[in-house]
């Protein structure tokens, strides 16, 4: 889900466990990540997923001091779990959520 506005941000990392992908449409590894992200939202029900585009939403990225992309960062209930940067094979990634549930 792409985010629209700061609102549609806070009700999605307000949830109980959410992914947000922070990205730009012109980064590579951005591309590459995309669907990756798009199948971690089809096959876990139990996180919320989003996409912030940077170069849209260049306040939230500051916001969570973002200074490269991709970046995913986990929330649960609002507040930051983990951060992670750079590509990520979906295993990994997996892994990744699993051990901050």
């Amino acid at each position: 889900m792409e985010i629209k506005d700061r609102n549609e941000f806070q009700n999605i990392i307000n949830s109980d466990y959410a992914l947000v992908d922070f990205y730009a449409t012109w980064c590579g590894p951005c591309k590459m990540l995309s669907p990756i992200i798009e199948n971690i939202a089809l096959s876990r029900n139990n996180i919320k997923v989003a996409k912030v585009d940077v170069d849209k939403h260049e306040d939230l990225a500051k916001t969570y001091g973002v200074m490269s992309i991709p970046t995913l960062i986990l929330f649960k209930n609002g507040k930051v779990v983990d951060t992670k940067v750079g590509f990520a094979a979906e295993p990994l990634l997996n892994e990744w959520i699993n051990n901050h549930r």
